[in-house]
């Protein structure tokens, strides 16, 4: 059999489509092994066949025999095209039938149809399926490709056309081209929507199937010259009826009616029209609404804006403010959007008249646009002048406000001082006082002066305020004036007075002013030494902290020192004393009664003497406490030279086993075992050296107890000890660990000892860092140097990242000299691949894709047999027998799949 035409694939149909018969509609000829089906194409296309060749005055029986000459298939596709076709030929022969079929298949290609394994020979040999299936594409291109509904086409715009169609209908709900129509009542309602005459659809009921598709088909054939495709009894008789029969069907429906869907088009373009309209029409009175409406509450709001009618208090202007913002937060943004979606419906309106070559919408006169614009305009104009307003009103009221508080508190503090003064400056209580009392009263009295002074821009500031508040209208001023008047009259009164009790109080002054002369001397004296010996007393109990002998014995020098002091503190406090007695026989002498104390300190002669035996006191306990520090730093210090002693050894030792162990890595003398055992040997040395760190650990731990946090003696401390040892046995360790690896590595690879020396030699030839790995640059220079061509061009740099790929799959941006010794190792010897075992798996299978668990026991030892088998899954290939193993996945398992 031949691929018929395979070369017009992809050929594009005549009015420059996408292909036709895309896989989604390909003809499915399996469905063709139902017999119910097979039998419903049979009558459906014969009768779609002829419905088209009667036109030409002829007609099939037996739809696969009546084509087999391709006389009348070229007659129907010239029928149903409108086309003439290349004159057929009239010979009997086999070849002329081909060459007539092949005319008419050349035909169906050039309108885009893509006949996929139907060829010439199959049509002329009498294949039924094949030719169901040629005549099922011709149905699908010229009766059903160029149904169009609402931007879907063919199979789905069929589909919605007898959706759309038979909405309106009780129990039809078609959803597909086979169970939804075997009822019959969506043949009888695609009827009865177009032509409600033929058929009384209330009539027919769901449970009479064969009624209801007999009553459609013979109304279809009587009135609407639709031909009997199908039996009502072979649609009832299936499960699911052949949907190609039924869209081939209810294709000729939609055909037959298609002047009908003109007529309801046309009445759709009117409905749109009309509804354009009405849109328009209830656009433009919304707008005249909402132009009315906006209008109206701008003229109802700009005469509350340009209300200027001022308020007393600033609470009343706090509340017109609040109905502002209320109004700007409440009431103005709605009326925004109003406006705003005016505009909007405006400018959409004339748009949508424009573009459906209507007449521009004129408002009614006093709505226009402009018109609410400047309406608008007017309404912020009162808006911004109201705002201005109210602002300078409330800053005027707020400065009222702020000037009668202000005037208030000034007051009230003027007042709250001048009461009880007047009462003061009258009073003769230096008639009976002491000379401490009169000089305690005269400067008293100096300090009044000056705070009266002082006062005197209080009451200056009030009388300014005062006035202020008369030349800014403030509604309260007449008790404001009461009150400043009250406040300069008193003030008066307060001058004389003071300046009478001034006089009074110097001529006592001079009575008692020798005594004085005294008690002022030992005030004056008596303070610094009181002051001397209450910092004694608190440097001599002050606890001290100290880390070294250096800080202590500052602190035992500076002790001597305050002694060495002791005797000529003990002498000023002797001259103190001196002129308290001094005081005592001036007043027997001259029988002055003293009343009081020293009225300039309040140091009495028996607080110096208390203060003076409680130094005398602590100066032994402070000599204690610091020969007992003395000690403890003593034995801190010594901890410290124990603890270098050790640490200025071991530091270095642990410095040192580090650089021998490099040296060892790099070196490489002698074999890997020899390098091996020397390395373990250095091990055993390291960790018989772990007594030493024991110790230093002891010395630490007695460091710590003595809160000893500094030691000048040694650079290490115990932390960086700790680091060093455990790297220091890490290093060791991983050293041996690679050593290993290199012979594991050398023996499963069969790499030689000299090959392994070349790549250690190159790779710590290019490690010029001593890190361990390789950075990209100098791996690439170590490859360069091994013969790799990875140079700087495209195709070494596609090389160089495939190597990258498998030396540093992390893209760590390094290469360890594992991977390193890895990747050379692969590079130079010969390993299995997955391939290579899947190839050994299939040897032992005998060739087959599978192999049995026997097979396994047969050619595999025991264990290993057993270990495939609990491995493998079962094979699932469309040749699989059972028991069979998939040795394929179970060998990709192996190698993981980027092997394969």
């Amino acid at each position: 059999m031949v691929d018929y035409h395979a070369t017009n694939n992809q050929q594009s149909s005549p009015g420059g489509g996408q292909t036709y018969m895309e896989q989604p509609d390909e003809w499915d000829r399996d469905l063709l092994l139902d017999p119910a089906w097979e039998r419903q194409q049979r009558k459906t296309f014969t009768a779609w066949c002829n419905s088209h060749l009667r036109k030409s005055g002829t007609q099939i029986d037996n739809i696969e025999e009546d084509f087999r000459d391709g006389l009348k298939l070229m007659l129907l596709l010239e029928v149903i095209s409108g086309e003439r076709l290349p004159k057929p030929e009239r010979g009997k022969m086999r070849v002329h039938k081909i060459n007539n079929v092949n005319k008419a298949l050349d035909f169906i290609a050039s309108k885009g149809v893509k006949l996929v394994s139907i060829g010439a020979e199959e049509i002329v040999d009498g294949n039924a399926k094949m030719t169901l299936g040629m005549i099922w594409t011709i149905i699908l291109r010229f009766a059903i490709q160029d149904i169009s509904v609402e931007e879907t086409s063919a199979k789905e715009g069929l589909l919605l056309w007898c959706q759309r169609k038979t909405a309106p209908y009780k129990n039809v709900n078609v959803q597909n081209f086979h169970i939804s129509w075997k009822d019959g009542l969506a043949f009888n309602a695609l009827i009865h929507r177009h032509r409600p005459e033929l058929i009384d659809y209330d009539k027919l009921r769901k449970d009479d199937p064969i009624t209801n598709l007999n009553n459609a088909f013979e109304v279809a054939e009587k009135y609407l010259d639709i031909p009997k495709m199908l039996d009502a009894e072979d649609i009832v008789g299936t499960v699911r009826p052949d949907e190609k029969a039924i869209m081939t069907y209810v294709s000729s429906f939609y055909h037959a009616f298609s002047g009908a869907q003109k007529a309801e088009t046309a009445a759709n373009r009117i409905c749109k029209v009309l509804a354009v309209n009405q849109e328009n029409e209830n656009l433009m009175e919304d707008y005249e609404k909402l132009a009315s409406d906006l209008l109206e509450w701008i003229r109802a709001t700009i005469p509350w804006l340009e209300n200027r009618a001022p308020e007393k208090t600033m609470q009343e202007m706090q509340v017109k403010l609040e109905d502002f913002r209320g109004y700007r937060r409440v009431h103005k943004p709605p009326k925004v959007q109003e406006k705003c979606q005016l505009e909007i419906n405006f400018n959409t309106l004339q748009t949508k008249l424009r573009l459906s070559n209507r007449p521009a919408f004129m408002p009614s006169e006093g709505r226009m646009v402009s018109d609410i614009n400047n309406s608008w305009h007017s309404l912020e104009h009162a808006e911004k002048g109201y705002e201005e307003w109210l602002l300078n009103e409330i800053r005027r009221l707020e400065r009222l406000d702020h000037l009668a508080e202000k005037f208030r508190q000034k007051a009230t503090i003027h007042e709250a001082w001048t009461e009880g003064n007047e009462a003061t400056l009258t009073k003769k209580d230096y008639e009976t006082a002491t000379l401490s009392d009169i000089k305690a009263l005269l400067r008293k009295h100096e300090a009044f002066e000056s705070d009266l002074a002082a006062h005197q821009d209080r009451v200056e500031q009030i009388a300014a305020i005062a006035q202020e508040l008369n030349e800014l209208d403030y509604y309260d001023s007449p008790s404001v004036n009461a009150r400043c008047q009250k406040i300069c009259d008193q003030w008066d009164v307060l001058g004389s007075l003071t300046q009478s009790r001034r006089e009074a109080l110097e001529r006592t002054e001079k009575q008692l002013e020798s005594i004085d002369e005294l008690y002022l001397e030992y005030a004056k004296r008596a303070a610094p030494f009181n002051n001397w010996m209450e910092g004694a007393m608190e440097d001599l109990q002050d606890m001290f902290i100290v880390h070294n002998i250096d800080e202590i014995q500052g602190l035992l020098s500076a002790h001597e020192q305050f002694k060495a002091t002791l005797s000529d503190a003990d002498k000023e406090r002797e001259s103190i004393q001196g002129i308290q007695n001094e005081v005592q026989k001036i007043a027997q002498y001259n029988s002055i009664k003293l009343t009081g104390g020293n009225p300039y300190t309040t140091i009495t002669p028996q607080a110096i003497n208390a203060k003076w035996d409680k130094v005398q006191q602590l100066v032994p306990q402070r000599d204690r406490a610091l020969q007992e520090e003395l000690a403890r730093q003593q034995s801190n210090d010594r901890l410290r030279r124990q603890f270098a002693n050790h640490a200025n050894v071991v530091g270095p030792w642990i410095q040192n086993k580090m650089e021998e162990i490099g040296r060892i890595s790099i070196e490489m003398h002698g074999t890997l075992e020899d390098q091996l055992n020397h390395l373990k040997q250095y091990e055993r040395s390291i960790i018989e050296y772990k007594p030493n760190i024991d110790q230093l650990e002891g010395d630490h731990q007695l460091i710590q107890e003595a809160l000893i946090f500094d030691n000048k003696d040694t650079s290490y401390s115990m932390e960086h000890l700790r680091v060093g040892w455990e790297q220091l046995l890490t290093t060791i360790a991983r050293t041996i660990n690679e050593i290993e690896n290199q012979i594991l590595t050398r023996d499963a690879k069969g790499i030689s000892q000299e090959q392994l020396h070349e790549f250690r030699a190159s790779f710590n030839h290019f490690d010029k860092d001593h890190s361990g790995a390789l950075g990209q640059e100098e791996f690439k220079a170590c490859l360069i140097s091994l013969g790799y061509n990875v140079e700087n061009t495209k195709q070494g740099d596609a090389e160089f990242a495939r190597i990258m790929s498998v030396v540093d799959p992390n893209n760590s941006g390094v290469v360890t000299f594992q991977a390193f010794i890895d990747f050379m190792s692969k590079e130079t010897t010969d390993t299995d691949t997955a391939d290579q075992v899947v190839a050994s798996f299939k040897i032992l299978a005998g060739d087959k894709n599978f192999i049995t668990a026997a097979e396994l026991r047969r050619e595999l030892p025991p264990d290993q047999a057993e270990y495939c088998i609990s491995r493998m899954a079962p094979y699932q290939g469309p040749d699989a027998i059972p028991g069979a193993l998939d040795y394929m996945s179970f060998s990709t398992a192996l190698y993981g799949e980027s092997d394969l």
